[in-house]
């Protein structure tokens, strides 16, 4: 799912192709893929886009008279620039935008459709599509931590639960992690004030870096490489793979679709976290730590 990092760039390039011109037509090819009906979507035809924002995960594209376009790409969506001249968007994409200088364009890979599209009136409409979560980047140490304690979860949890932290899913809290050298499983009601400013900071690096490798990357053109596993990435994306900080082989844990990576040396003491799924099976040989998996 494009994060905080993915966003910030595809809303950058938007900003040099699509603020102030007129969005001249919309073709949407799958309509399952609009959640709202007032105001009606042909409505923004022809108005100008007026700013673009971030909503946690969210691109907003503001038509001026409190009327926003809501996209939501949400694990497989992803944006594509068509240059005018181009050849006209192919039978895989969702919905398409036709600005004077070419088309922006969302698809979705595999079989589910779970990427959305809302048209809302007002700031408070939009406020209802925002899950509340505090914006890492402008919070101070305190408030931070204040968020991060509100609810006993682990951090893994805690740093990608929208209704607490904006914009950090599965791949950065991963990232975030390592560089704090904390646990995933660590509860929140456990972790020091110190290790609270360290997570904070941690975030805070993390999430600029990325900014602005995404953009060096990008170099001026639409972001199309937009994925959760980028070489560089100290842990995520690479189980069985060497810990660039230690060399330790980087683990993994795994539940329903999703998995998390750590580091055993860097951030558990050597400690290997129970994958659900391999620990049920193994039980007893389940191996505890670095030294018993060598």
């Amino acid at each position: 799912m494009p994060e905080l990092p993915d966003i910030t760039v595809y809303l950058e390039a938007l900003a040099s192709r699509v603020l102030g011109q007129p969005l001249e037509e919309i073709r949407l090819q799958s309509p399952f893929l609009l959640r709202t009906v007032e105001p009606p979507l042909a409505s923004v035809t022809g108005r100008r886009v007026a700013a673009l924002r971030r909503v946690g995960k969210r691109i907003v594209l503001d038509f001026g008279e409190q009327r926003f376009l809501v996209i939501h790409l949400m694990i497989a969506g992803r944006l594509h620039w068509l240059g005018r001249g181009a050849k006209p968007p192919g039978k895989n994409v969702l919905v398409a935008f036709r600005f004077p200088e070419g088309f922006l364009t969302l698809t979705e890979a595999g079989s589910k459709r779970r990427a959305s599209l809302h048209l809302v009136q007002g700031e408070a409409a939009l406020r209802e599509l925002d899950r509340g979560g505090i914006e890492v980047l402008s919070a101070t140490p305190e408030s931070f931590a204040e968020r991060l304690r509100s609810e006993n979860h682990t951090l893994k949890r805690a740093l990608t639960d929208p209704r607490l932290f904006s914009g950090i899913g599965n791949a950065y809290s991963d990232e975030i992690l390592h560089a704090a050298q904390l646990s995933p499983l660590t509860l929140t009601g456990r972790v020091s004030d110190a290790e609270a400013a360290r997570l904070h900071a941690a975030c805070i690096v993390t999430l600029q870096d990325w900014t602005d490798r995404l953009r060096s990357e990008a170099a001026g053109k639409f972001p199309e490489r937009v994925t959760a596993f980028r070489e560089g990435m100290a842990v995520h994306g690479r189980y069985g793979q060497p810990c660039p900080v230690c060399g330790a082989p980087v683990q993994r844990i795994r539940y329903a679709s999703n998995e998390t990576n750590y580091c055993a040396r860097c951030q558990t003491g050597g400690r290997l976290l129970a994958d659900r799924a391999l620990s049920r099976l193994l039980k007893g040989d389940w191996p505890k730590s670095l030294d018993e998996l060598d």
